[in-house]
């Protein structure tokens, strides 16, 4: 017989576990997108009169897409975002990611299908494709099941406090003497003992 807290825990092990693979899928896609929409990915090479050597122009992704690296760096700060929001913001979080991703695949498509001058690299505009996609992935899947998924804990919102909390006869002003310790303490309980 499996204990009760065996079968609540494996629902909410399953949601961090995706939780994880969403936003791995998303930084790694959009960290690799714009890694390589920075390399070159074509070289022109425009003849000069004799004796001057040609002039060697190299062309990044960058460079010939200039909003590709721009909608990457949104999904790479979009897959971050992914931990700090939670049910329908998380869902609509997970879309924009998925349009991003979409978007970014497009660019990397076009590097590869595209007739550019000189010599040409295809491994990069590839790279960039893959990284969308993988952003995109992330994307959707954040969509389809973040709702579920656990968010962050309450320990990081302030709590309203009791009236009952503050010593009767204590004074506003330096906490000093038996008072620094009780401070301390409220520190370690998530109270601000500043608060009035």
């Amino acid at each position: 017989m499996t204990p009760v807290s065996a079968e609540v825990s494996a629902p909410a092990a399953r949601g961090r576990r995706e939780l994880a693979y969403a936003v791995l899928l998303s930084l790694a896609g959009a960290g690799l997108a714009v890694w390589a929409s920075t390399r070159t990915w074509a070289v022109e090479l425009t003849a000069r009169p004799a004796p001057l050597p040609p002039v060697r122009e190299a062309r990044t992704g960058a460079g010939l897409l200039p909003w590709l690296p721009a909608l990457a760096v949104v999904a790479l700060a979009g897959g971050g975002a992914v931990l700090a929001t939670r049910a329908a913001v998380r869902r609509l979080l997970g879309a924009l990611l998925l349009g991003l991703g979409v978007a970014v695949a497009a660019g990397g498509g076009y590097g590869l299908v595209a007739a550019l001058g000189g010599e040409v690299s295809r491994s990069w505009p590839a790279l960039c494709l893959v990284g969308g996609l993988l952003a995109a992935a992330g994307g959707a899947l954040t969509a389809l099941r973040g709702g579920d998924w656990p968010a962050m804990g309450a320990r990081y919102e302030r709590r309203a406090r009791p009236a009952t909390d503050a010593p009767a006869g204590a004074a506003a002003g330096p906490v000093t003497g038996r008072r620094t310790t009780e401070a301390w303490d409220a520190l370690d309980r998530g109270e601000d003992p500043t608060a009035g």
